[in-house]
C-alpha cells in the first residue's frame, strides 16, 4: 500500500487558509439563474423535465463546467454563496438549486425507495437508532460518512436556531494519516464490509450490501464509510462480520475525521456540492427554532457523472448484476417512481 497524491487530499488548514472553495455569485451569474427560473415557470417544466439545455446559464454555465471538473477529480468540494432568489419562495429556490446540479451532473438519483429525487434534510421525528429510519430526517448528530452518488448537493432554506453545522474531511487525507501510523488498519479496510439497506432494497438484491472502505481503481482513489449502515448490519444472520481489526480500523476513522475536519456554517441561500468518493461528511446535533416555518431544512440532491472517478465492481454490484450498471448510485425498490416533492415526506 502506498500513500496516495490525490488532487483531493487537502487539509483543514490549507482550506482555512484559501477561498478557492467558496464562489460567491456574481450580479451577473445571480442574474442568469434568475431568468433561467422564471423561464422554467412560464414553460411549466417538472423538475424532472429540467436539463442544461433548458436552464441556460450563458455565462455561469462555464464556469461551472470548471468547478464540475474540480469535483470530480480535483479538490472534491464547493459552497457557493449569495444565490440572491427569493427563499420564501420555496419552488424557485428548489428551481434555481436544481438548475445548477444540472449543469454538474447527468442524472438526478432517488434518495430512498419513495424517489425522492429533490430531497429534505430535515427533522421530521426519525432517528438512526432505529434499523428502518435514516439521520437525515432527525436532529441527532451523524458520523461522517458517504452518500450513494457521485456529487451531493445540499441548499440551505433555514438553518437551525443552534447547531448543524456541516463538516467535511478528505478521505484521502484521513487514509494517508492511517497508513503512516496503523498500515494495518488501513489495510483491514481494504476488504469488503458488510452494511445494512435498512429495508430499502431493490428487486431481486440481498438486504445487505458489502463493499470496501478505501479502494483505489485504475489509479483512482475512492472511499465509501457508512457507520450506520455498518453497524446494523449484525441483523442478517448470514451477512459478514466486521473482523475485530475491522472495528478498531472504523472508529479510527472517525476519531481522524473529528480531529481533522473542516466545518463550514450554513447561511440562508448557501449551497455545497461534494465528491461523495473523495470526501467525508457529518452534521452537528442542533436545536431547531419553535416556529414551524423557521425550522432547519436543506434540499438535497443526489447526482450521477458518467465521466466520474473510475470505481471499483464494489459500487455497481450494490445496485445489480455485472452489466446492468451505466454508473452506480441512488436508492430504489419495487415500483420506485421518481419525483421531486417540494416538502418532507
Amino acid at each position: 500500500m502506498r500513500r496516495s497524491h490525490d488532487p483531493a487530499g487537502w487539509t483543514a488548514e490549507q482550506m482555512a487558509a484559501s477561498n478557492a472553495w467558496r464562489h460567491v455569485l456574481t450580479e451577473e451569474e445571480r442574474g442568469e439563474i434568475h431568468e433561467a427560473v422564471e423561464a422554467v415557470q412560464v414553460r411549466g417544466l417538472d423538475f424532472l423535465a429540467i436539463s442544461r439545455e433548458s436552464f441556460p446559464l450563458p455565462t455561469f454555465g462555464a464556469r461551472l463546467a470548471e468547478i464540475r471538473a474540480e469535483l470530480l477529480y480535483g479538490r472534491g468540494f464547493v459552497l457557493f454563496r449569495e444565490l440572491g432568489v427569493d427563499l420564501a419562495d420555496r419552488r424557485r429556490t428548489a428551481l434555481a438549486f436544481w438548475g445548477i446540479a444540472a449543469h454538474l451532473g447527468e442524472e438526478a438519483l432517488s434518495q430512498n425507495t419513495k424517489g425522492h429525487v429533490l430531497g429534505h434534510v430535515r427533522d421530521i421525528g426519525q432517528s438512526r437508532t432505529n434499523v428502518l429510519q435514516r439521520g437525515p430526517y432527525s436532529r441527532e448528530a451523524m458520523p461522517y460518512h458517504c452518500d450513494c452518488c457521485d456529487l451531493v448537493g445540499l441548499c440551505c432554506v433555514h438553518p437551525a436556531k443552534r447547531g448543524g453545522a456541516s463538516t467535511i474531511v478528505s478521505a484521502v487525507s484521513v487514509y494517508n494519516e492511517l497508513l503512516e501510523r496503523r498500515p494495518d488498519l488501513v489495510e483491514a479496510l481494504t476488504h469488503p464490509i458488510a452494511r445494512d439497506r435498512r429495508g430499502e432494497v431493490p428487486s431481486g438484491m440481498d438486504e445487505w450490501y458489502s463493499i470496501p472502505v478505501f479502494n483505489v481503481h485504475d489509479g483512482w482513489f475512492s472511499a465509501s464509510l457508512e457507520p450506520t449502515y455498518m453497524g446494523s448490519v449484525d441483523r442478517f444472520a448470514e451477512a459478514p462480520r466486521q473482523s475485530d481489526v475491522q472495528r478498531e480500523a472504523i472508529a479510527e476513522v472517525q476519531r481522524i475525521c473529528k480531529a481533522r475536519h473542516f466545518s463550514m456554517e450554513f447561511r440562508r441561500g448557501d449551497i455545497q456540492f461534494i465528491n461523495n468518493h473523495v470526501t467525508f461528511h457529518s452534521r452537528s446535533a442542533f436545536e431547531d427554532h419553535p416556529e414551524p416555518e423557521r425550522k432547519r431544512h436543506l434540499f438535497r440532491i443526489w447526482l450521477k457523472c458518467l465521466d466520474g472517478r473510475p470505481l471499483p465492481h464494489w459500487f455497481y454490484d450494490r445496485h445489480g448484476p455485472p452489466g446492468a450498471v451505466d454508473r452506480p448510485g441512488g436508492i430504489v425498490g419495487p415500483g420506485t417512481v421518481r419525483v421531486a416533492p417540494l416538502e418532507a415526506a
